[in-house]
């Protein structure tokens, strides 16, 4: 028989157990850390009725997925989580609660171009508060912290938050006559980290945008200093129009509040640069980096949006929210040795069997479960050398070796593989 060669498509993860057990220590931490903040949990389907899920997708996006007739019906892969929110608020916008505050963690799909680092089939981790025609500005300020949290709980001590209100960017752009081309000169602002001042300058000239108002918008993004004296900054440009007012008030309430919070000033400052999610997000923005890692970019963003579900229903679900990409952040993080999968197996115990007797093995067995351990029983027909080697290599901490004896005086001789000590104990 021909035998067909054992292969993963390109663009999918597929770990080793050690490495698994590792992914899942991350995602766990990122999930309970979601749960201290009271937000709930939301599984939507992987797979959606294509008229539902491309509703408002176009262009690149539109191209990168996956879809599929099944029957007469036209399907297609989630591509992020946020339309599947979307839908889901709409449909059930009767029965829940506002603010809504969910949290999912669950895989997407994009057709990517083949590439190092980047995934066809990869986990999202995304928080979302939707409110019911409203959502107070406290909420903007209140993700900072969960960021904050999350990533101290995954052990990272320097990394930064950056902030910025897309109400200052294009209420500059208004008073600069500029409106038009908003979206354009964001795009290349984006990119300044990437290309550089100069290339950002011969960008703008390239988009007809004059000389003078290039030296405002580059003076306006180079403001530098602390948060405190970028507010300042930003106040005595004395702009005077409403967009730019409303947001730079934004921007003061979300610091305020986040220094509440108790995320300290060293993780995070405000960033003008920064004009994620052109499209998408009319407020407050976040990009998070690792302080010696600014390579690997943004490890989780997010921000405010007015209307989260327009495409589906007539009422305004206004909301806020953030996103860390896991199986990227995995991946980029294993490429630099920053993160080690060295735990070999979730078994505590290794019972070894030198006994018929069953059911004194299960009873101890399920003793041991019911205390909260996990417990694995060998079960092959296997030399004692093999069986203890197999517990070693594995990096199992405790065996468990039960025999006749054990089972004539309703006990078991456990053993610590690291030390080499070992007691016979009563059940």
């Amino acid at each position: 028989m021909n035998k067909t060669e054992p292969r993963t498509l390109p663009g999918f993860m597929e770990l080793l157990p050690q490495e698994q057990i590792l992914f899942n220590q991350i995602k766990d931490t990122i999930k309970e850390n979601y749960e201290k903040f009271g937000f709930l949990p939301l599984d939507t389907p992987i797979i959606e009725d294509s008229k539902v899920l491309l509703a408002k997708a176009g262009g690149e996006t539109e191209k990168q997925i996956y879809r599929f007739n099944k029957g007469d019906n036209d399907l297609s892969l989630r591509f992020d989580l946020t339309v599947p929110l979307a839908k889901y608020v709409a449909k059930n916008y009767g029965d829940l609660a506002f603010p809504f505050r969910r949290y999912q963690i669950g895989k997407v799909y994009r057709g990517e171009r083949q590439q190092k680092g980047r995934f066809r089939e990869f986990y999202q981790c995304d928080i979302d508060i939707i409110g019911d025609e409203e959502l107070n500005i406290i909420n903007d300020a209140e993700l900072p912290n969960v960021i904050y949290n999350t990533f101290k709980s995954l052990g990272f001590a320097k990394f930064t938050i950056c902030i910025n209100n897309r109400k200052i960017l294009n209420g500059l752009f208004e008073s600069l006559e500029l409106s038009d081309l908003a979206s354009d000169i964001l795009r290349v602002i984006d990119k300044i980290e990437k290309i550089g001042k100069e290339n950002v300058i011969k960008e703008l000239e390239g988009l007809n945008v004059s000389l003078e108002k290039i030296t405002k918008i580059m003076s306006f993004i180079e403001i530098d200093g602390s948060t405190d004296n970028k507010l300042q900054a930003l106040q005595d440009l004395k702009i005077s129009n409403e967009n730019f007012e409303k947001g730079l008030e934004e921007l003061k309430e979300v610091v305020k509040y986040m220094r509440l919070f108790g995320v300290p000033d060293t993780n995070f400052k405000v960033d003008l640069t920064i004009a994620r999610g052109l499209d998408y997000y009319t407020g407050t923005v976040y990009e998070t980096f690792l302080d010696e890692y600014k390579s690997l970019g943004s490890i989780c963003s997010g921000g405010r949006y007015e209307n989260l579900a327009e495409y589906y229903t007539d009422k305004k679900l206004p909301g806020v929210g953030i996103s860390i990409g896991l199986t990227r952040l995995f991946y980029q993080l294993n490429e630099i040795n920053l993160i080690k999968a060295e735990k070999k197996s979730i078994s505590d115990i290794l019972i070894i069997s030198m006994t018929d007797n069953f059911e004194y093995i299960a009873k101890v067995a399920n003793k041991f479960r019911e205390d909260g351990k996990k417990v694995q029983i060998y079960y092959e027909n296997k030399k004692v050398k093999a069986k203890f080697k197999y517990a070693d290599k594995l990096e199992i901490p405790y065996t468990v070796v039960i025999g006749d004896d054990e089972v004539a005086s309703g006990t078991y001789t456990i053993k610590n593989m690291e030390t080499g000590e070992q007691e016979t104990v009563s059940v």
